[in-house]
């Protein structure tokens, strides 16, 4: 089998090119999560929002045999940060999409490269390569499904999918406050046209993303979960809150309905990337931690 290394297109949104990593990501997850830090909905969250360096797509690197992927080192939403994910059966690559990133994912000079703790192989050849481990990290945490019980609501606040709070202004305003972003939300057409494009990417099903309501209708939280028909696991991201509504319960309420929503369909694992009280308390657990490795400041 020929292994053929190529840069991704330089073409922005869901091109060929696109669906073919997402569908990397979804085969090596299966029938097992190998990648818990970078699952394919990461991978599409990115290709939704509005500051992704588009400019720079052709710098990430693909590996493919015999036509289909098999390895992949890329950025999120901008270079400088390198994430490197490889089919465990061509971990020969590694070596090769380390110089990869450390040529053409660069940003003023330098990259930063995400390493799982448990890699060894991976660490040695960023350490051969002057990388040092560094206080950054990129945690994950993991939450079995079964049994989860109906999410309790304060009086007059109600659950609804995305797919029933279709308003794309109160959607808006909701995410621009709930990340604490000061003062009302532009709400210009372009705003409006991307997130209206994060409420309906390919990968999404309105129905599972869960919007608490609030007795004056305005949207109070939210969280947004990604699962595909016939996988195990779904990833949650993002979540949020208006700040006049915090400390009521209500992002766990979104969290859990929406998980629950995606257990009916057969997910049997959710996965977050963060560690935080609020997942905590819900019973998440903290698994497969990565650490980011650069070189040393002088």
């Amino acid at each position: 089998m020929t292994v053929q290394a190529r840069r991704y297109t330089s073409t922005p949104g869901f091109t060929d090119d696109f669906f073919r990593v997402r569908d990397f990501l979804r085969r090596i997850n299966e029938p097992s999560v190998v990648t818990p830090g970078f699952l394919w909905a990461r991978w599409e969250w990115a290709f939704c929002l509005p500051y992704q360096d588009r400019a720079a797509l052709d710098r990430i690197g693909l590996w493919e045999a015999d036509g289909t992927v098999v390895a992949l080192a890329t950025f999120e939403l901008e270079t400088g940060e390198a994430y490197l994910v490889v089919d465990p059966a061509h971990r020969e690559l590694l070596p090769a999409m380390v110089e990869h990133a450390l040529e053409h994912l660069r940003r003023d000079g330098t990259v930063r490269v995400l390493v799982a703790d448990g890699d060894r192989e991976l660490q040695r050849l960023v350490l051969a390569r002057g990388l040092r481990a560094t206080d950054g990290r990129d945690p994950n945490s993991v939450l079995e499904l079964r049994g989860l019980a109906p999410p309790g609501l304060p009086a007059g606040y109600t659950l609804a999918g995305l797919d029933e709070a279709d308003d794309v202004r109160r959607f808006d305003r909701l995410l621009h406050r709930g990340f604490d972003h000061p003062g009302e939300p532009p709400a210009t057409p372009e705003d409006l046209r991307w997130r209206r494009r994060s409420m309906s990417s390919p990968g999404m099903v309105p129905r599972l993303n869960t919007v608490v309501l609030a007795p004056d209708g305005s949207y109070a939280s939210y969280c947004g979960v990604w699962h595909a028909p016939g996988t195990a696991y779904v990833l949650v991201e993002p979540v949020c809150t208006d700040p006049d509504t915090r400390r009521r319960g209500l992002a766990a309420a979104a969290v859990t309905e929406a998980l629950r929503r995606c257990a009916s369909r057969g997910a049997t694992e959710g996965y977050v990337g963060a560690v935080l009280p609020l997942y905590r308390a819900l019973g998440f657990a903290p698994v497969a931690s990565a650490t980011w490795w650069a070189v040393p400041q002088a």
